[in-house]
């Protein structure tokens, strides 16, 4: 059983869309069991409408939600301790969940999970992994917003989280790993950059496949299976790839129904444009994955609706099924082990 710790006031729907949400993981798998974190008045009426969930969930009453408006420092001093949002991350830290999601305050859920759950050994900043879709398939981006601008080893330790986690999300045994530059060619890009790729190549790691750089048309076409960037352009680029998506599906919408041959010829390929548009839609790739945490969290799109609510708690579940943090700790302890210099007789 995975016992998934769900913060209900989080989004822009709140109860509305995540209590159904919750519903809908739970009919794709019975083995979830739910703690649920909320404002009695306001979920109560939402639960009653799904007996079933209801039966597998424990409800907690909070004091307060916190607001998507509100600036993280004002977040952890409000709703330390009482908030939905705290409450739901505190469950992973005392065992009552596996997992936390939350479609709430992005900067807030950062600040309190890693004030809450604290930083792994070895790992000085964490980050958020999203799961990208491409022409093979799905990839693992990170970081794409918690940490603005990234030293050589801390994009190590992001290749080091991603690797973990394309293990644990694709069951691949050696995930290839791409830094994201301006070029594939060693003499290009920041220093930073350039350093990292020569930790990667030198420290020869078991556990994952280091390809080289990779650039930004690379993302769709699914290069790699984790592609390594600093939070800054990692978040430019999963909005820009958000806005071309709703961008391409409002080309096609005006181009269908311009003309009446347009209509015609759009009954007879509908399923084609169906498949198209479950493609590209956003909700089935819903979930952020906050990576280097002593606990798994979940950070869903506020403006998801409940199928994107439940795309979010299934990466979780996915997440905590395959063992994330515990696959993550291993490579990082192998890892930190090659770099420590060897005993001297004296040392000895």
């Amino acid at each position: 059983m995975i016992r998934i710790s769900l913060d209900l006031m989080g989004g822009d729907f709140g109860p509305q869309v995540v209590i159904p949400g919750a519903a809908k993981a739970l009919d794709r798998h019975p083995d979830i069991s739910f703690v649920f974190y909320g404002l009695k008045e306001q979920c109560d009426p939402v639960l009653a409408r799904f007996p079933k969930l209801k039966e597998k969930s424990l409800f907690h009453d909070c004091e307060l939600a916190v607001g998507m408006d509100e600036k993280p420092s004002q977040a952890l001093r409000r709703g330390r301790y009482i908030s939905t949002m705290w409450r739901s991350i505190e469950a992973v830290k005392t065992g009552e969940a596996d997992v936390a999601v939350s479609a709430g305050n992005t900067g807030a859920l950062m600040a309190m999970a890693k004030f809450c759950l604290r930083t792994m050994a070895n790992i000085e900043r964490p980050a958020i992994a999203a799961i990208w879709p491409t022409l093979k398939g799905e990839s693992i981006v990170l970081d794409v917003g918690a940490t603005i601008g990234a030293d050589a080893q801390q994009l190590m330790d992001f290749a080091l989280m991603g690797g973990a986690m394309a293990r644990a999300l694709f069951e691949v045994e050696r995930p290839t790993v791409g830094l994201l530059n301006v070029g594939v060619e060693e003499m290009k890009g920041q220093e930073e950059v350039k350093e990292a790729g020569r930790l990667l190549r030198e420290a020869n790691i078991d556990s994952l496949e280091y390809s080289g750089f990779v650039e930004g048309n690379d993302l769709g076409k699914g290069t790699v299976d984790v592609v390594v960037t600093e939070g800054f352009s990692g978040n430019i680029a999963l909005k820009t790839a958000e806005g071309t998506a709703k961008q391409i599906g409002e080309y096609l919408r005006a181009a269908m129904s311009r003309t009446l041959l347009a209509r015609i010829g759009y009954l007879f390929a509908k399923s084609a444009f169906d498949l198209l548009r479950e493609k590209l839609d956003p909700s089935k790739v819903n979930g952020g994955v906050f990576l280097g945490l002593n606990g798994i969290v979940i950070k869903s799109h506020g403006g998801a609706n409940a199928e994107g609510i439940a795309a979010a708690i299934e990466v979780g579940y996915d997440m905590a099924k395959n063992g994330l943090n515990q696959k993550i700790d291993n490579d990082l302890k192998k890892y930190h082990a090659k770099r420590l210099p060897p005993m001297g007789p004296e040392a000895a």
